[in-house]
């Protein structure tokens, strides 16, 4: 390795590496406020919550890295080009693909190295900080409860519509179902208020009920009892239930029992999972179809010759102007419209409901495509990223932490967006996944060999002579007009 690309590694090294850092450890703090609720007041060890943030850190990589690059490479090349290293490096013949060619040739390296990361290393650890995070939200039953939606604790599923107090244990319209052994909805309490505390004997939970009414459905020996005996309701001012915690806090945070989601899996098993899912997919159409068109045949009217329908009708019209009001054809007939229309708004409430469940399968397709992809495009990205700072580096000659940072972080958010803007669109179908996932990095990628070639031949990040030269001319020479016609209506 020649001096001069050893000097503008070392150069870029050290910046990549402490702005890496640096943006790492700002997505860290904001990954602990995300998750803040889930470990506080747990009793979860300091140890614990590390090994969370060391599992959960490699998922932010796809986006501290291409943002580092991009930031990184500005800010290097800016600085050679606002210290006049580049004017120096000119006077001696090297342009400016020489200069960047030892960290191309690295770019390449690292693009390559980020595919294995985000094939191996990143469904790793996500199937380490989501099994963690599963078996963290059992240890404490009572900070689980979310308001507006039903909670799956003990023996029993709980809705509130709020929580506040100490810890949030004073609980506001609380509908509890209750499970039983014949897996039925029989019971079902609804309260005005509730309050949660710890029991004084053993290992439980309490929950105080005030003001509610408790439903149990009565199952009768009897078939005719039912309708003498729906339910028993009773009313209370205070009622105790008790919530066995055992279960609960004695939790193996080690336990994975969910390995098999598109984000856990690598590029050979996405692949196998694509097909598995289009083969089933297919297999869910067609039969769909084939039972569809049995069930829904096209019936058929009596059928009858021209002549003989009209010469009935001419000869009962006569006797009775209302015959065929009366006639056991124009009832078959409209009892077969009758029959139809309904049939129709059936087939579509039917279709309407199977749309729905085509449309999952569709867009877990979708995710795993997506997913696959992936693997591929955040190398491609950091290789373009750094083609694109590396080149503004050269153009607006400034280094530093000013305009640097505020053009890398326009570009990597317009690169961001428009990728997350094609994964939504592909989730559902609107492009094809292929698209969604490629095509930010298509753009940057243009851009990219754009500004490279603007930034070699020493020009701007756009000419506009050839816009402003053309106007300027016509504007002169509309002048000259005006001017000529003037001095010879003047002579006239």
């Amino acid at each position: 390795m020649k001096i001069l690309d050893r000097y503008i590694l070392v150069s870029y090294a050290q910046r990549l590496l402490s702005v890496f850092m640096i943006l790492m450890l700002i997505f860290i703090i904001q990954t602990i406020w995300l998750f803040i609720d889930e470990f506080a007041g747990k009793g979860i060890d300091i140890g614990t919550i590390l090994k969370f943030l060391i599992y959960y850190s490699p998922k932010l990589v796809p986006l501290v890295l291409p943002l580092s690059v991009l930031l990184a490479s500005i800010m290097t090349y800016g600085t050679f080009a606002e210290n006049y290293e580049f004017a120096a490096m000119k006077s001696t013949g090297i342009s400016l693909q020489r200069a960047m060619l030892g960290l191309i040739v690295f770019h390449f390296f690292l693009g390559i190295g980020s595919f294995y990361f985000s094939n191996y290393v990143i469904p790793y650890t996500e199937v380490k900080s989501f099994n963690l995070r599963r078996n963290l939200a059992k240890l404490k039953p009572a900070l689980a409860i979310t308001e507006g939606i039903f909670n799956d604790i003990g023996q029993m599923n709980i809705k509130v519509s709020d929580k506040y107090g100490n810890e949030g244990r004073f609980l506001k319209d609380v509908i509890i179902h209750e499970k039983t052994p014949s897996l039925k909805n029989n019971i079902v309490i609804k309260a005005a208020t509730g309050e949660l505390k710890s029991a004084e004997i053993g290992d439980q939970l309490q929950l105080v009920l005030f003001d509610g009414n408790r439903y149990e459905e009565v199952d009768p020996k009897k078939i005719e009892d039912k309708k003498r005996i729906p339910h028993s309701k009773v009313k209370f001012d205070r009622y105790v239930m008790n919530i066995d915690l055992s279960q609960f806090n004695n939790v193996d945070l080690s336990k994975e029992d969910y390995k098999s989601t598109f984000r856990m899996q690598q590029v050979e098993e996405l692949n196998e999972s694509i097909d598995s899912l289009e083969v089933k997919y297919k297999d869910i159409r067609e039969s769909y179809a084939s039972n569809f068109i049995k069930t829904n045949g096209i019936g058929l009217l009596e059928h009858e010759p021209k002549d003989s329908i009209l010469n009935d009708s001419l000869v009962n019209y006569f006797k009775n102007p209302l015959h065929f009001m009366t006639s056991e054809k124009y009832f078959r007939h409209k009892q077969a419209l009758y029959s139809m229309s309904m049939n129709v708004k059936g087939v579509i409430q039917s279709i309407a409901s199977k749309k729905k469940v085509f449309f999952l399968k569709q867009k877990l397709i979708n995710l795993h495509k997506s997913s696959f992809h992936d693997k591929y495009t955040m190398g491609f990205g950091v290789f373009f990223l750094f083609l694109i700072g590396a080149s503004l580096g050269a153009i607006i000659r400034k280094g530093g932490l000013g305009l640097p940072v505020v053009l890398a972080i326009i570009i990597f958010l317009s690169y961001h967006y428009v990728g997350v803007f094609g994964k939504n669109a592909a989730e559902d179908s609107s492009i094809s996944p292929i698209v969604g996932n490629w095509i930010s990095v298509l753009i940057i990628g243009s851009l990219a060999i754009y500004l490279t070639k603007q930034a070699s031949s020493d020009r701007g990040i756009s000419n506009l002579d050839k816009v402003t030269v053309p106007i300027s001319k016509f504007i002169s020479t509309m002048k000259k007009i005006k001017i000529k016609e003037l001095y010879s209506h003047v002579k006239k």
